[in-house]
C-alpha cells in the first residue's frame, strides 16, 4: 500500500510500504479517507522531533483521521464494512493503572499514532482498535470527522474548567486549538468567550461562531475588554492557547476571583513566567491538558446536533500526491490557514472493494 511517509526532517515522501496485518481481536481494518496536518506533526516534519520524542527512522505521519471499515475483526460489535468511522489516536493499555483510573490519556505506555517510534496514519490502510473508533452520523463529512481530535482538545479543555452555565470565557489565541476551545466553550454554557489573536483572518473565523468577541492584539488588550465585558470582574474561565510565552505576562490577571484557569498551548520553553501573588490573590484553580479522555463521541454529538460548525475551519485540502506541499503550506503559517487536510486518492476503490454489511459471524449488533 503507499503511505506518506517523513523520511527525514524536512523530506517527505509518498512511496510502499507493507500492507497492514488481518484485524485482530477487537480490531476493524480502517481505509483512512483525510488525514489533518497537526502542529505536532509540523514539529516531526521542521525539526525532527517534539520535545523528548524523536524521529529516528523513516515514519508514516499523520493522526487526525477519518475513513471507512474495510473488514471487522474477531468480537467485535457494533461495527460493519462500510461504515464511515473517525479514529481516536492515542492507543493505551488499558491493563494499566492509568486506564484503570480513567485517565488514559496520560498512561505512559499509550501508542500514539505519528509518535515515534508509532507510525501514524496517513496511508491506505490502517488496523486500529475498536474500543477508539467511532462512527460518523450521516449529516457529518469526512473532512469534519478527521476534525474531531483538535476539537476533542478543545472538549477536554472546556471539561476541565467546569464551565458553569453564563461564565464568561477568554480564550488566548485564535489557532487551530483556540478555536476549538471556544467553541467547545461556548457548547459547555458560556454566555460568551473572548478569543485574542494577532491575526484579523483568524479573528474573522472566531467570529462566525456565535457568541465569541474577538479581540485583535494589535490594537487592543485582551485583559482591558475582559474587565468591560465584566464590569471589572474578570473571566471565569481562561484559556491559555497559544503557547506564547508572552501571554503568560497577562494570563494571571484575565481570571476573576475564584476562576479556573487552563493550560493548553505547550510552550516551545518548559518554563513560564507565573505571578504567584495574581494567583493567589483570586484563588485561581489551575488546571492543564494533555490530549483528551473519554470525549470523542460528545464531539461528534455536538457537530452532529448542530452546536458546533467545523466547516468553516478547513482551510485547504491536497491529494495524497501532494503531501509535500501540503506539509510546506502548513509550515509557512498562512495567517488565513486554519486547518489543512489531505485526501487519500485511493480511498474509493478501497471502499467500494468492501461488502457493506458484512459483519462476524455471531454479531448480532
Amino acid at each position: 500500500m503507499k503511505a506518506v511517509v517523513l523520511e527525514k526532517q524536512g523530506i517527505i515522501k509518498v512511496r510502499d510500504v507493507p500492507d497492514p496485518p488481518a484485524p485482530g481481536s477487537g480490531e476493524l481494518l480502517i481505509a483512512p479517507h483525510t488525514v489533518g496536518i497537526c502542529g505536532s506533526d509540523l514539529h516531526y516534519y521542521l525539526h525532527g522531533r517534539v520535545g523528548k520524542y524523536v524521529v529516528q527512522k523513516p515514519m508514516i505521519i499523520g493522526h487526525e483521521a477519518s475513513g471507512t471499515v474495510l473488514e471487522v475483526g474477531p468480537g467485535v460489535k457494533g461495527f460493519r464494512v462500510g461504515d464511515k468511522v473517525a479514529m481516536e489516536p492515542g492507543i493505551p493499555d488499558m491493563n494499566s493503572k492509568a486506564s484503570k483510573l480513567g485517565l488514559y490519556n496520560i498512561d505512559p505506555s499509550v501508542r500514539f499514532f505519528a509518535t515515534p517510534p508509532v507510525d501514524g496514519c496517513l496511508c491506505e490502510k490502517i488496523v486500529h482498535p475498536a474500543a477508539f473508533t467511532y462512527k460518523l452520523p450521516e449529516n457529518m463529512s469526512y473532512a469534519e470527522g478527521a476534525l474531531l481530535e483538535p476539537l476533542s482538545v478543545g472538549m477536554w479543555s472546556a471539561t476541565k474548567a467546569r464551565i458553569k452555565p453564563g461564565d464568561t470565557g477568554a480564550v488566548i489565541g485564535a489557532g487551530t486549538i483556540g478555536l476549538m476551545t471556544a467553541a467547545s466553550a461556548m457548547a459547555g454554557g458560556c454566555a460568551r468567550v473572548l478569543v485574542s489573536d494577532s491575526s484579523r483572518v483568524k479573528l474573522n473565523l472566531a467570529a462566525q461562531i456565535p457568541g465569541i468577541i474577538p479581540v485583535d492584539i494589535n490594537h487592543d488588550s485582551l485583559l482591558d475588554r475582559v474587565m468591560d465585558e465584566t464590569d471589572g470582574w474578570g473571566a471565569d474561565r481562561v484559556f491559555e492557547a497559544s503557547g506564547n510565552l508572552n501571554a503568560y505576562q497577562e494570563l494571571w490577571k484575565l481570571g476573576a476571583p475564584g476562576n479556573t484557569t487552563v493550560i493548553v498551548g505547550i510552550p516551545a520553553e518548559g518554563i513560564v513566567p507565573m505571578d504567584i501573588t495574581e494567583v493567589q490573590a483570586r484563588e485561581t484553580r489551575i488546571e492543564n491538558v494533555f490530549r483528551y479522555a473519554n470525549v470523542y463521541q460528545k464531539s461528534i454529538d455536538l457537530v452532529s446536533a448542530g452546536k458546533i460548525n467545523l466547516t468553516p475551519f478547513i482551510s485547504r485540502t491536497y491529494r495524497m500526491d501532494q503531501a509535500q506541499e501540503a506539509f510546506d503550506r502548513a509550515a509557512q503559517g498562512h495567517q488565513e490557514d486554519v486547518k489543512i487536510q489531505i485526501e487519500l486518492p485511493d480511498f474509493k476503490e478501497a471502499a467500494d472493494n468492501a461488502q457493506p454489511g458484512a459483519q462476524e459471524p455471531g454479531d448480532e449488533s
